[in-house]
């Protein structure tokens, strides 16, 4: 007897497009800032982006995180939070005023959230943590299908409790910031292919 099985999803991609797509995420490297030009995402491509977030495994249907959007007229409110966590830290001005700057980074911004339960006895925090890593960069594969390009940034301020409240709820950690346009240049990897392989086949070690 023979089983068919179908993919999820009404439609298949045929194997043509199946290749492109392929070929597609091989080109996606990340950007930095200053080769980022205007326009950023609107918010219709900024929703589609986070929709394709939510294909990440998630053990438990968690969704462990979520994307907030730092609108243009929103950077000044948040360039002072920035300017203000770099001054209690006893930074210099020079750095308090890069600092500041650093909130007007890329056309578009967004910040990612997670949130994280360590009660759940089937889901350890690992793998909840596994799943805001791959919806971070499902997000960023559909920004970069839609001719963006894009980067996670850390730094200080994910760290900084001022900012931190600002963005997140109880028991939730700003993991990045997301700074995406269009791209100015081709992007490229920054580094020389691996030494050690990616992929492996396990063999059992020998008594």
């Amino acid at each position: 007897m023979t089983v068919e099985t179908v993919p999820p999803g009404s439609n298949p991609l045929p194997a043509s497009a199946g290749q492109d797509l392929l070929h597609l995420l091989g080109q996606r490297y990340s950007t930095s800032p200053k080769y980022l030009a205007a326009p950023g995402p609107t918010i219709e491509e900024w929703t589609r982006a986070a929709r394709l977030a939510e294909r990440a495994p998630d053990h438990g249907a968690l969704r462990p995180f979520r994307f907030v959007i730092v609108g243009d007229d929103q950077r000044p409110a948040l360039s002072e939070l920035f300017a203000q966590g770099a001054l209690e830290r006893g930074q210099p001005p020079d750095d308090v005023d890069r600092a500041r700057a650093r909130a007007f980074n890329g056309p578009g911004l967004a910040a990612l959230v997670g949130r994280i339960c360590p009660d759940v006895p089937d889901v350890p925090v690992h793998e909840q943590w596994m799943c805001v890593g791959a919806g971070l960069m499902n997000f960023l594969n559909a920004l970069h299908g839609m001719g963006f390009a894009a980067k996670s940034l850390s730094g200080l301020s994910v760290s900084d409790e001022a900012i931190k409240a600002a963005f997140c709820g109880a028991d939730e950690s700003l993991a990045c910031w997301i700074v995406a346009g269009r791209p100015r240049q081709p992007a490229h990897p920054r580094q020389p292919e691996p030494v050690a392989p990616l992929l492996e086949t396990w063999r059992p070690t020998q008594a």
